[in-house]
């Protein structure tokens, strides 16, 4: 019993291995207790989670996060996948993300939680999301946007300016993007939205008159007039 829930945490991110014989209902049980106990270990940092040694369904692995949030602080913004290089992407993007809202404190604000259908936050400052941003929802601002989670939805950013301004998320696959006067054109079919995301973390900016998208790396970010 003791071993049927084991959290291994990383940098910015969590694995948690699950027993597979165990009902599910009393799985749920254990990581409630698990994650209770270790609140003030974590406390409200902001990470990602994967699961391991059990397959899950998408509507399990929804469950186990709430559980998580109703027994802790943590703000989980993605489900990392089992690709090591992947995940070590996620990590090294997290980091320089979390830098750069250090740097934007000042100056923005903080939306902690999921926008839904029909929702719209709009703001004159920076804005840091602290969750998704889901299919209907819109995030507007006259500054820039970062996302500590999937940008699925709407986003403006830059106002009516056409530098320097930039929309970044840990997964971006908008219904609509524009930084300023550009709006972003893509080929790809929008694909539906699921609980369970390829990590993925991307910035949009504008240049040479149009709207750039590009997968985040630490020489991208300190090359790019931001």
């Amino acid at each position: 019993m003791k071993n049927s829930v084991i959290i291994k945490s990383f940098p910015n991110g969590l694995s948690l291995y699950l027993d597979n014989e165990m009902p599910f209902s009393a799985l749920l049980d254990e990581i409630a207790l698990k994650f209770k106990e270790s609140a003030h270990f974590f406390k409200d940092a902001t990470m990602g989670i994967s699961f391991e040694g059990r397959v899950l369904e998408p509507e399990e692995e929804r469950m186990i996060l709430d559980v998580i949030s109703a027994n802790s602080s943590l703000n989980i913004v993605c489900i990392i996948g089992k690709d090591d290089e992947t995940n070590q992407n996620y990590v090294r993007a997290l980091q320089q993300l979390i830098f750069r809202q250090e740097e934007m404190e000042n100056a923005g604000q903080f939306y902690k939680g999921t926008l839904k259908d029909g929702q719209i936050l709009e703001t004159e400052n920076s804005i840091i999301i602290l969750g998704d941003v889901y299919p209907g929802a819109c995030i507007i601002s006259k500054k820039d946007i970062v996302i500590l989670g999937g940008l699925y939805g709407q986003a403006y950013a830059g106002g009516s300016g056409l530098d320097g301004h930039f929309v970044v998320a840990l997964e971006m696959s908008p219904e609509k993007l524009k930084i300023g006067e550009f709006k972003y054109k893509t080929s790809e079919k929008q694909s539906k939205w699921s609980i369970k995301p390829k990590v993925q973390p991307k910035i949009a900016y504008a240049k040479d008159g149009r709207v750039i998208m590009e997968t985040i790396t630490k020489e991208l970010l300190n090359a790019l007039p931001i």
